[in-house]
């Protein structure tokens, strides 16, 4: 919940404008080339097969992972499943880190062992860090739609989500739109998670705003307009929420994902009344990245975790996390979906906006010519 994850939240959903080309190339035939090292496989096919590839990660015994805080997206469950079904350490570095936090670390720890083996980035530092990505295309790729995949591998959507209100009902009255955050009712008590010009889930804070107050994904200045009205009310609270700020009661109102938000309901039961709603005019979805190291310290065990992800079970696991993963329509018309877990995702039913990349590079432009001087 506090991290930031620069600009992880840029990105595009099924319905959005397709951002790479169609799919790919399809893996090669199980036991093509099963010579194939696993630091240079771009499939399972590739590498020899699934079981080859699961018997060269338990022999590396070690899987390097970071920024993935426990109670996002329910990585703290993934991570343990992981672990119980292969028998493979996972190393969790900075779980509060940001995406380009990931990408200086692996630059900067290259050749060692310490290194990342995996990302998990916004759209954006996916885009602008390719080359230090390896493509690889999991078992379940053709199940992942176009426009959420870049077409060799390099880089691909794992799970999504929408922004949303979170609140203390025992505190406040249940906020229906985004200007309600307006009223006096709020004073002092609404948080945004992180500083848009650096941080993904506040970046799509800021677009909500916009689109709750008469903007568009194209024009993000009335969301910027909004936070300089709602800190000239004295409602804007500048901190970085936290579960121990909410059950503290400083941060009663939080502006983040659905499902983080959502993470909160169940891990303060009892303590804190925390209810989520996502805006009906102002539903802004964005699907976040996978990528493997090219130089991945357990290129085996970095390519079987994204196998692992894109399971049904690791998808399941993170629709447990009340996130969306990218499979899920596949899944649900297959019947692998958790029906169950998939009817306590909050509710976004009306218009739904994912910005294209165009729109995102816009938007930051707006956001660093003005942020700081509408709320500093």
């Amino acid at each position: 919940m506090t991290h930031t994850r620069v600009l992880r939240s840029v990105g595009v959903g099924a319905a959005a404008l397709a951002l790479v080309a169609a799919c790919g190339t399809p893996p090669p035939k199980e036991g093509a080339a099963s010579g194939t090292p696993a630091a240079t496989a771009k499939s399972a096919a590739e590498f020899g097969g699934l079981d080859a590839l699961v018997e060269a990660a338990k022999a590396e015994g070690r899987l390097n992972v970071i920024a993935l805080p426990p109670d996002w997206a329910n990585y703290g469950a993934i991570i343990s499943a992981f672990e119980a079904k292969y028998g493979i350490e996972v190393d969790s570095a900075q779980p509060d880190a940001s995406s380009q936090d990931e990408i200086n670390a692996a630059k900067q720890l290259k050749g060692g062992d310490r290194a990342p083996d995996v990302f998990d980035l916004g759209l954006n530092v996916a885009l602008a860090n390719t080359d230090v990505f390896a493509p690889y295309q999991v078992e379940t790729w053709a199940d992942i739609p176009d426009e959420l995949k870049e077409p060799s591998g390099l880089h691909y959507g794992d799970y999504g989500g929408f922004m949303s209100i979170g609140y203390d009902a025992s505190k406040v009255p249940a906020p229906t739109s985004v200007k309600d955050l307006l009223k006096p009712e709020y004073q002092g008590k609404v948080a945004l998670n992180g500083d848009p010009t650096q941080a993904g889930a506040a970046f799509s804070g800021v677009v909500m705003a916009s689109l709750g107050n008469g903007g568009s994904a194209d024009d993000i200045a009335p969301g910027v307009e909004f936070f300089a009205r709602l800190k000239a009310a004295g409602n804007f609270l500048p901190v970085d929420p936290s579960p121990a700020t909410i059950e503290s009661g400083q941060t009663p109102v939080v502006i983040d994902w659905d499902y983080t938000n959502a993470a909160q309901t169940a891990k303060l039961a009892g303590r804190v009344d925390w209810k989520v709603v996502v805006p009906r005019d102002a539903q802004v979805g964005a699907y976040y990245n996978q990528a493997v190291n090219k130089d991945a310290p357990h290129p085996a065990a970095a390519r079987l975790w994204q196998e692992f992800l894109y399971s049904d079970e690791g998808q399941n696991l993170y629709l447990e996390g009340l996130s969306r993963p990218v499979r899920m329509a596949a899944m649900e018309k297959a019947g692998t979906l958790d029906a169950a877990a998939a009817a306590k995702l909050p509710d976004t039913g009306g218009g739904q906006v994912f910005l294209t990349q165009e729109q995102s590079d816009k938007a930051k432009q707006v956001l660093s010519a003005s942020w700081a001087q509408a709320v500093g």
